[in-house]
């Protein structure tokens, strides 16, 4: 099952290489990772998504807090919580197919960031799943590049749990 970790630890040199090299050393694969200034001065959020069952989860987090710079270790996969990732797509794009490209990227509400005569870089934010699709969908017209930040995410205070809101919908 995959996890989200959020980790905050304290901003100095070496910090992410040892908690890279705790995740090797138990053979743990990081499938995603994001990391950057927290709220706090000196402080920076690492956002990782793992594979992992609960007790492997648990055995990794007892290990990341015997690491000195770590303050806080949250596993938010069934937390409400805002999740979103920043992707660049350089697809092929001519005269021909350029517009319904376009449209494509209209519908999944990205944008163009770079136009040249025979491809076009689209911008795309949103959740895991947003970035599938759109990869799926523009396949057909041929793929150069990929470019794929890390999961980031947050917890949300409202406790509003947009899983269940998407399933409700669904039914409706």
């Amino acid at each position: 099952m995959k996890r989200t970790l959020s980790v905050l630890v304290e901003d100095e040199a070496g910090v992410l290489t040892r908690i890279a090299g705790l995740f090797a050393r138990r053979s743990f694969n990081i499938e995603s990772l994001a990391v950057g200034p927290a709220e706090q001065v000196g402080i920076s959020r690492i956002t990782m998504v793992v594979q992992g069952d609960d007790r492997e989860i648990e055995q990794i987090t007892k290990q990341l807090y015997k690491l000195i710079n770590v303050l806080k270790v949250q596993d938010i996969s069934e937390v409400p919580c805002v999740e979103r990732e920043l992707m660049l797509i350089k697809v092929n794009a001519n005269s021909s197919n350029r517009s319904e490209i376009l449209e494509l990227v209209q519908i999944f509400r990205a944008r163009v960031v770079d136009v040249a005569e025979d491809s076009l870089i689209v911008e795309v934010v949103g959740d895991p799943g947003k970035m599938v699709a759109i990869v799926q969908v523009l396949q057909r017209f041929g793929i150069r590049e990929i470019s794929r930040t890390g999961k980031v995410a947050l917890t949300r205070e409202s406790g509003v749990n947009t899983e269940f809101l998407k399933a409700l919908e669904a039914r409706v």
